[in-house]
């Protein structure tokens, strides 16, 4: 698969090799060069593409000439494929797209200006161009999106032998499957077999006694996130995809899931940092664009909290220690908070939460906040209490960090739940209103009570 001098020890391209192979395309080796990359793997190249600077990844791929085909287009990040197709011309495009699987091909062509788009599709046979513009007039991010239109499907009357014949002798029938669908006369999934049902039974027991007629079938228009849930809950290798009228339309595998989950998972923590794709890749310009449109949030959320502080700016200035204690009990809060945002945020991602289980979620997250409170309060009053000899001084902002805890964990919760509630993604802005809820909450509480209790007198 590869040379053995290429890749360290964590299959990671060293550096050596990479400079090799920018230094032989400077140079004008180019035949160097692909001797170099042709033992790699379509991955390995394409990781190869990725670390090269961005202005000498098309003189790159130009020099690699045909190892940079459809296998390595497929693996790119996305950033770096979409700079490498627009050097393409359409024709050359079209060829690769059609050695892709559907759902590969769509996702090269899917990001192209409209009259690339076209050019590239009147570029390519009829029947390939037909299953990406139906591919393309699903919703992205959706099952139709993701699908293979290429699969396996007999009618339910067909023996074992006639399949197995089928398999043999039929042209230009996918290779790439691990069950073969049975459907109706409608063209209606009603049950599958698996290849190696097929190879161990006898050749005269019918396809509808062979099946298995419960199967978890994939609606077209539904989000990839959940598709990739129910193929981590039913442990699925493949699984059929059905139109709005229940016919087949098509089939999605588990490595494009394991991409699909990958995917998602990495979304939502960046969602939750406000820090937009996080791609290292990404054009400064929309990282700037999508970072500081919530770090201006935050602003807003801070001057809020400063807001509080001036309230009490007079108690404060009686009691110097207060300013000093101030940012534990907002710091603390804070990452209380966060720690019940993240655990409600991925168990709204994987479905753990639901209408039946939220209140009882809601308790166990009070539970532990509680739990969480008790203690840091008490080590940090007896500190404060030592430090400062003051145990009314430490009784209060043991007090205000027991508050302010068990707001932050409620808060975690809450804020999750209800932009999930309003239909809206739970990790794009619940950190900003958690952190708000928690600094204002923090320094009320601690200066409220410092205020009533009088130690500031």
């Amino acid at each position: 698969m590869e040379d053995g001098g290429s890749l360290d020890e964590d299959d990671r391209l060293k550096p050596d090799f990479v400079n090799a192979v920018l230094d032989a395309v400077d140079e004008g080796r180019d035949e160097e060069a692909r001797e170099l990359v042709a033992p790699l793997h379509p991955a390995d190249i394409a990781d190869l593409l990725e670390l090269v600077p961005n202005e000498q990844r098309g003189a790159v791929a130009a020099a690699l000439g045909d190892l940079v085909g459809a296998e390595v287009l497929s693996e790119l990040n996305d950033y770096v494929r979409e700079a490498i197709v627009e050097a393409l011309e359409p024709q050359q495009l079209a060829d690769i797209a059609s050695e892709l699987d559907t759902d590969d091909a769509v996702a090269i062509i899917e990001d192209l200006e409209e009259d690339d788009q076209k050019a590239v599709l009147d570029a390519m046979e009829p029947e390939d161009r037909a299953a990406i513009e139906s591919a393309l007039s699903y919703p992205e991010e959706s099952a139709g999106r993701l699908m293979q239109r290429d699969l396996i499907a007999v009618p339910e009357h067909m023996t074992v032998g006639q399949v197995i014949d089928f398999l043999q002798h039929g042209s230009d029938l996918t290779t790439d499957f691990w069950e073969v669908f049975v459907v109706d006369e409608g063209h209606r999934p009603i049950g599958t077999c698996q290849l190696s049902w097929l190879l161990t039974c006898p050749r005269g027991i019918a396809m509808a006694d062979v099946m298995k007629r419960e199967q978890t079938l994939i609606p077209v228009d539904m989000d990839q996130e959940e598709v990739g849930l129910r193929f981590q809950k039913y442990a699925l290798i493949s699984a059929a995809v059905v139109d709005p009228a229940g016919r087949l339309a098509g089939m999605i595998t588990v490595d494009d899931i394991v991409h699909v989950i990958s995917q998602e998972a990495g979304e939502d923590i960046l969602r939750l940092s406000g820090a937009g794709e996080g791609d290292i890749n990404e054009p400064v310009v929309d990282s700037y664009k999508a970072r500081v449109r919530w770090l201006l949030t935050n602003l807003f959320t801070a001057l809020l909290a400063s807001t509080i502080i001036a309230l009490f700016e007079h108690t404060i200035e009686r009691m110097v220690a207060l300013a000093t204690l101030m940012p534990i009990v907002a710091g603390v809060g804070g990452n209380a908070g966060s720690q019940t945002m993240a655990v409600t945020v991925r168990a709204l991602a994987t479905n753990q939460i639901t209408q039946s289980n939220t209140w009882r979620s809601i308790r166990r997250e009070l539970q532990v906040a509680v739990m969480n409170g008790g203690t840091v309060a008490i080590a940090l009053g007896v500190g404060v209490s030592l430090v400062f000899q003051d145990s009314h001084l430490g009784m209060v902002i043991a007090a205000a960090m027991m508050t302010n805890i068990v707001t932050a964990g409620l808060a975690g919760v809450a804020v999750p739940l209800i932009f999930d509630r309003l239909d809206q993604d739970p990790a794009v802005a619940s950190s900003i209103f958690v952190t708000m809820i928690t600094d204002s909450m923090g320094f009320f509480a601690f200066l409220g009570l410092a205020t009533l209790s009088g130690i500031a007198g």
